[in-house]
Order: C-alpha cells, then structure tokens, then sequence
C-alpha cells in the first residue's frame, strides 16, 4: 500500500525540474483566472487571449478595478469631484451639516466620526451611511441655499430668506440683464445667474480685491460641482468687475438694466450711476442692515430729485416651529410607542431618539379625553407644536426702489 500510494503520488507529477530537484507541487503556483480559462482553449485562442492581456489598460478602467464602487455606479449617483452634504441628526432638533468635495482617497472627518470618500463615491443621494464610530449620517447634493451658508466668507453674505424677496421685488425673467454693486461672497450673486438663465447676463461690481476673488472663487466652485452631478452645465452669465461702481459712470453708458441690487455701505452714492442706465419702470432693490441707512438712502432720493420712488420697506423674518410626539405617562399608550420606537433601521427611530428632550411629557388627566381602550386603538399619539427656541435675527432691510418717467402734459 505504502509503494503503491507512492507511485501514485509520484504519477501525478510527471514533469521534473532536473539536476535532482523535487517537481513544483500545484499549489505553490496559483493561477489567475484568465491563465486558467487560457490553458482550456485551442493554441490560437489561447494566444488571441494572451494578446488582449499583455495590451496596456484604460486608465478608466485601472480606476473601476480598483474602486469597485466606482464602476458599478447608478446614473445620478456621486462621483469625485463635486460637492456633498452630510446631516447628522443632534438633540435640541439641530442637525450638524458638513459639506465637502469629494476627492477619492479624502476622509470626512465630523464628531460623529469618520468617513472615507470612498464610501460616498457611487452611491445615490439620500442615502444612509454610517461612520467610524457608528453614527449615522445621510449624504445628498446641497442645494444652492445650503451652498451659499456653508461656502466660505469674507464679508456676511445676503441670506436667502432676503434673496428670495429681493428676486419677487425686482420680478427677474430669463434673459434680463442685472447690475449687482457689492459681490461680497457671491451668494446673491448664485441667485441672480440662476434667476436669469443662459441668455441673461449679470455684471457684479465690487471695489474689495479680496471680496472679488472670493466671489469669484465660490461662483467657480459650485459651477464646477454642478457639471459633474448634472447633465446640463451653470450658466456661465456672470461678468465679474473689480472697480467701485459710483465712478463707473462711463462703462455703463451703453448698458439698459432691467434690474439693479445694491448690497454695499453706501448705496446712495451709486445711484445717480445705475439710475441712468436702468430702464424705465424698472426696479431697484437694496439691501441694509439698519434702519438708519434706510433714512440716508432716502433723504438722498428727495434732495437729488432722483427719479426713483420709494414703494415699500420691509423686513423679512422666519419663524421656525417644532412639531414632535408627545409621550404619554400611560402603560399601554406607553407600550404602544415603544413598539413603534424599536423597529429598527427606521427614520421615525432616530427622529425619536435624537428629539426624546425636546418631547413634552403627558398624564392621562392633562390629555383632554380619558385614555380608554376605544380612544387608544383609533386615535394616534398627541402631538405637540410650538415655535422653536432657535430663531433666526434681523439680518436686514430691504427697499424697493422703481424708476419712473418725467410727466407727460
């Protein structure tokens, strides 16, 4: 038995190495799969295969081999280079907002803990991830209101909640052409190309070297991220001038405004400029951050006799609210919202769990109607509503500013 097994062992090694070497045992040498589909085939297919493997790769696919995620990517979903947002969900109903470029090799770091942008890359937006240290977090494209709140500053930015009532006030069409003095950071800046569209124009003057470039920056930056997700590219319909807009009288002979903005300290001084090349009818918004620079816009009107009439000052504020489950102080009740709460792997779950302080505890006799069994199957749990103890202050006052004609007899 033993010569016998021997003599098979010694069989399935036919080939010998010479000079008294032992033969190489099978597993000493694995082959790749290619190799091994190669040695199944006829000698010409076999050298046809050998030819395709020895032929230099795509980089495009050297990068799908070595990031799976990447080639395997749903259209719509991330790809490196543009710009993700990361909510991770906090007590008090505040959420943490992290926003980055997604650069493969990157890490986002958050308190929560870390997150390679390898994870991010080719997933959709909406999407549930979890960090390092087993938070949550929930990644999706920011939009342009959350850009410009999270983008860098210089100077304080125009707020949305302002923009978009500066936008109704000056009724922008696709096509028109607006006059903005005071680039700052280029938040209004975002609004008013995205407001006029490809065939409109927008000429953003600012007399801050530093303001300029950071405008510019910023403007660049979220066109640049917004090629990559979308299929359709930015306007690009911004023109950029660094000059100080009350002595650009002379460049602007040629320009008819529809619109004009003025975010700046003085925007009286720029009104006897822009009201010469801004059509009749046409409206003049501008925004301030006290009411004493109101006063001075208008005294300038009246004692210039600037053909400008004053139709509304406002203020425009928000009121966030928080509407959460109440918890009842009821045994079943009680075990009716646990049940609830311990499902896993469900948004309502992490609603509760991060809001459980800001829930306003009820007992059977505060509840209007006793907690019976009949009132526990059919109503839902009660609910609380009130404003949030976080609110945005004043941020500014805004005038809107219409150019008339002179009388007709």
């Amino acid at each position: 038995m033993r010569a016998g097994s021997g003599l098979r062992r010694a069989a399935s090694f036919p080939f010998s190495t010479g000079e008294g070497k032992p033969p190489r045992r099978a597993w000493e040498k694995s082959l790749s799969p290619l190799e091994r589909v190669r040695r199944m085939l006829p000698p010409e297919k076999a050298a046809e295969v050998g030819r395709c493997a020895a032929a230099p790769q795509d980089p495009s696919e050297e990068k799908a081999a070595a990031y799976p995620e990447v080639a395997a990517a749903q259209p719509g979903s991330f790809r490196a280079g543009e710009l993700v947002l990361a909510e991770m969900r906090r007590k008090y109903n505040r959420t943490l907002k992290l926003m980055c470029r997604l650069v493969v090799g990157s890490v986002l770091a958050s308190s929560g803990g870390l997150l390679p942008h390898r994870d991010i890359i080719g997933q959709m937006p909406g999407q549930m991830l979890r960090t390092s240290a087993g938070v949550r977090l929930q990644v999706r494209r920011p939009s342009l209101e959350e850009y410009v709140l999270l983008m860098p500053r210089g100077p304080t930015i125009s707020y949305p909640k302002d923009i978009s009532a500066m936008l109704m006030m000056m009724d922008i069409q696709l096509g028109d052409t607006v006059l903005e003095a005071g680039s700052g950071s280029g938040a209004l800046t975002l609004f008013l190309s995205k407001a006029v569209g490809p065939k409109g124009r927008v000429i953003s003057y600012e007399i801050r070297d530093d303001h300029h470039s950071l405008a510019k920056k910023n403007y660049r930056h979220w066109c640049a991220a917004w090629k990559i997700g979308h299929t359709e590219e930015w306007p690009d319909n911004v023109d950029f001038i660094l000059k100080d807009i009350s002595t650009a009288a002379m460049g602007m002979k040629s320009l008819t405004l529809d619109a004009v903005v003025l975010d700046m300290v003085n925007p009286q001084s720029a009104l006897p400029v822009v009201q010469t090349s801004l059509k009749q009818g046409g409206v003049c918004a501008v925004y301030l951050a006290n009411i004493t620079q109101v006063i001075e816009v208008l005294d300038r009107i009246q004692t210039s006799r600037l053909p400008f009439l004053c139709e509304k000052i406002i203020e425009v504020t928000h009121r966030d609210w928080l509407v959460l489950p109440a918890k009842i102080k009821n045994f079943k009740s009680s075990q009716v919202v646990e049940t609830q709460e311990n499902i896993e792997e469900t948004l309502q779950k992490e609603y509760e769990e991060n809001y459980l302080q800001d829930q306003v505890v009820f007992t059977e006799g505060e509840y209007n109607e006793p907690l019976s069994d009949d009132t526990e199957t059919h109503c839902s749990v009660p609910y609380v509503a009130r404003p949030s103890s976080w609110q945005d202050a004043h941020s500014a006052f805004l005038i809107k500013l219409r150019k008339f004609g002179p009388l007709h007899a």
